[in-house]
């Protein structure tokens, strides 16, 4: 063979170029964000665009392998994607001008889109995206450029430039020079650099979020007009068991927001309109005026499995959505309601549900204080009873009354089911999976919950035996999670097996029957294994 030992790395300072052109160009479109348009930035506005467009499968394989953390995940998968199309643009530059740049400019041109079919999308929101992609075609072509000129200064052919000769030693088969190697590290070096600093730049300029923080923390909510207690049984003080109030920061968030959205209190509005008698519309501050209740409820997510841990419980503080809608007078053909995020995203309310006796809310406060941003600040709903993708819509701003049959929701457009009752289910989480124990007496612990409903009893199965009945902590209500606790006197050496199921208020006794979250949340026994020695 003619080729030398180093021909095949030829590719790597174009493909280097390419990458630096990338991170310059996404740079300067973060930073363009930053100063016009902050929820706009590239990352946020394709990413945001995956999560809409991404196939269910997707979305719940995103969830079961990530859990909360699957934004974090979307955006490093963004970013190595980035990293390996923009290096491929580079050696297409050289191979196939001008194709390299048409791929790094196609990335602005999709941003832009994105951004600009994004709900309540401003005027500039295409500007960050197109700023990136016209600034990678730029550096690229730079790069490239300085490339041939080093080569062309240490007496490399002046046809360099003329990529695709087969009889010409092109840039492609010259580059093996160190010193041209050197030179053009320091540019890309350079441009990679200027991107990450632009970057950096562009985050701390984005003060929206800590100044909506500061606003936040200097809200002081109104006193309740009713109240509610934990009683002292609700706690069984079990090392590894979910404790029955979820502090702010633990509390589990799934969501499609890639980008937390940033709402001013004093310009939030809620619009109550559709198939209703009159329009209501309510302020920030015509909300809190009004009596405020507490309540305790437990949130779920429908794309928690079986023994997941998507599911929560909090003290709420809101005003009951059914006195708005009263005022709102719905028309009797209505059946449904459909609430809107400040982002666009949809979930659809069973009308009955929101105007029955539960604590369905417009909710401000927080186990304290008041909603977390991530949480949906300022305000969001809280409905017991349903799962959240039709009932608990963050950053709320828009109630429409409607039917099912005239609209769909964001996920039941998706393959959903349109109405999400939770399902009665049980959970061990005292042992974990895989842990030991000593022997003798074995404590076995965990929640239940069958919101709205309410948890009889609870039963654990040890090594395919008889159900065992368990005991109860005290329920703080029908729509909050129970604790349980059963200890096993006679736990004998070895490796066993362990099933819980509850017992509806009801009479339902929890299913065995095993589904997925698809399309309307898991059913099954939750079953681990745990050593005793």
């Amino acid at each position: 063979m003619n080729e030398t030992p180093d021909a095949g790395r030829t590719w790597l300072p174009p493909a280097a170029a390419g990458v630096a052109a990338a991170a310059f160009g996404v740079g300067l479109g973060e930073l363009t964000a930053a100063i016009i348009a902050p929820e706009s930035g590239p990352f946020v506005v394709v990413g945001a665009a995956l999560i809409d467009f991404a196939p269910p499968w997707a979305k719940d394989a995103a969830i079961a392998l990530f859990g909360t953390g699957d934004k974090p995940a979307l955006l490093i998968g963004i970013g190595v994607v980035l990293l390996v199309v923009s290096g491929a643009a580079g050696v297409l530059e050289v191979r196939r001008p001008p194709w390299g740049q048409v791929v790094l400019g196609l990335f602005g041109v999709v941003g832009a889109v994105a951004a600009a079919t994004r709900a309540n999308a401003p005027l500039l929101a295409v500007v960050p995206s197109l700023v990136a992609g016209l600034a990678a075609v730029l550096a690229l072509r730079v790069l490239l450029g300085r490339l041939r000129g080093s080569l062309v200064e240490e007496g490399a052919p002046a046809n360099v430039s003329k990529p695709g000769d087969p009889t010409q030693p092109g840039l492609e088969t010259s580059l093996r020079s160190s010193s041209t190697r050197r030179g053009f590290l320091v540019w890309a070096g350079g441009a990679t650099a200027i991107g990450v600093l632009a970057a950096v730049s562009g985050a701390a300029l984005r003060a929206g979020g800590r100044a909506l923080s500061a606003v936040r923390d200097a809200i002081r909510l109104p006193a309740p007009a009713t109240t509610v207690s934990v009683p002292a049984g609700a706690e069984l003080g079990i090392d590894g068991l979910a404790p029955v109030i979820t502090p702010n920061g633990e509390f589990y968030r799934i969501d499609t927001a890639l980008a937390v959205p940033l709402v001013d209190p004093a310009e939030w509005r809620l619009r109550i309109h559709g198939m209703v008698e009159r329009e209501v519309e309510l302020t920030w501050d015509e909300l809190l005026a009004l009596p405020l209740d507490e309540s305790v409820t437990t949130l779920a997510c429908v794309s928690n499995e079986v023994g997941g841990s998507l599911i929560d419980n909090a003290v709420w503080l809101g005003h009951p959505i059914r006195e708005l809608l009263a005022r709102a007078r719905p028309l009797a053909e209505a059946d449904m309601v459909l609430s809107r995020s400040i982002d666009g995203f949809t979930a659809s309310t069973p009308l009955e549900v929101l105007q029955d006796d539960r604590a369905a809310i417009l909710a401000v406060g927080m186990n304290g204080e008041p909603l977390p941003l991530e949480h949906g600040f300022p305000v969001r709903m809280v409905v017991p009873g349903l799962y959240g993708y039709v009932s608990a819509t963050k950053w709320l701003v828009e109630l429409e009354v409607t039917r099912f049959d005239a609209v769909d929701a964001y996920w039941t457009d998706r393959g959903w089911s349109a109405r999400g009752p939770i399902k009665l289910q049980s959970r061990i989480d005292v042992p974990r999976h895989g842990q030991s124990v000593a022997v003798g007496t074995a404590v076995l612990a965990g929640v239940a919950w069958h919101q709205h409903v309410g948890i009889d009893a609870v039963e654990v199965q040890l090594d395919e035996g008889e159900w065992r009945p368990t005991m109860l902590a005290t329920a703080i209500s029908a729509d909050t999670w129970v604790q349980w606790r059963y200890e096993w006197p006679d736990a004998s050496p070895g490796t066993h097996t362990a099933r819980v199921r509850a017992i509806g208020a009801d009479g339902e006794v929890q299913t065995a029957e095993e589904q997925g979250v698809v399309p309307d949340g898991a059913t099954g026994l939750h079953e681990i294994s745990f050593d005793v020695r």
